[in-house]
């Protein structure tokens, strides 16, 4: 499968390109900002975007929605419980002192058990709210596109607007911690992961938080 990891913003946000590597037909996940970096990617490599898919929809993770979509004539689809962070994009720019490109325009939602065909390749719409209200995963495989739900040693900041720290930890135990230990966790913010290390070591899902020895 293609996997290509973009850091992108001043949020260091990892937006993805991921597809078929026979077809050339791609989905890009997430991304955030720079777009011209992602749309290079794209040109170079003669990739078709099928669609923009989205874990959630903060500032950081939508900025280059809107350019990706023009330039590539690919829709843009999320979870509905996140149009009003889309709608909001101004003010979002306004709070964070930052812009990235312009307000994207939704063309369809994505819900949890939907189907993402790319290719050869099949994905699952995972649910995963917490983080935000519509949070979602992808998984494709022995992948799992987790946006801001799960980090390497870590999960997503749930004091923004409509975030719930319970809701967040019972998906990602429920929904994410079932999946296989040896599947790749590409996360949001920071380096990959795996589901077994996240599992066995992540603290905040273990509880035991005294990760320092003290």
């Amino acid at each position: 499968m293609i996997v290509e990891s973009i850091t992108v913003g001043p949020f260091v946000e990892n937006a993805f390109i991921a597809g078929c590597e026979d077809t050339r037909e791609v989905f890009v996940i997430d991304p955030g900002a720079e777009a011209e970096r992602i749309l290079d990617i794209i040109n170079t490599n003669s990739l078709k975007v099928l669609k923009i898919i989205n874990t959630h929809a903060h500032i950081d993770h939508i900025g280059a929605v809107q350019e990706i979509r023009k330039a590539t004539g690919a829709g843009f689809f999320l979870h509905k419980s996140e149009e009003p962070f889309v709608q909001s994009y101004d003010q979002q720019c306004k709070f964070f002192g930052v812009r990235f490109g312009e307000k994207p325009e939704i063309d369809g939602f994505l819900a949890e058990g939907d189907t993402l065909r790319v290719g050869k390749y099949e994905g699952k719409v995972v649910y995963t709210p917490g983080h935000s209200p519509g949070g979602l995963c992808f998984v494709f495989g022995d992948r799992v596109f987790a946006g801001d739900t799960l980090f390497m040693g870590s999960i997503g900041r749930t004091d923004l607007p409509g975030g719930d720290h319970n809701a967040l930890i019972g998906n990602i135990k429920k929904k994410l911690l079932t999946l296989p230990p040896d599947m790749v966790v590409h996360c949001g913010h920071g380096p990959d992961t795996s589901i077994g290390r996240e599992k066995e070591r992540n603290p905040f899902l273990t509880g035991n938080m005294n990760i320092f020895g003290l």
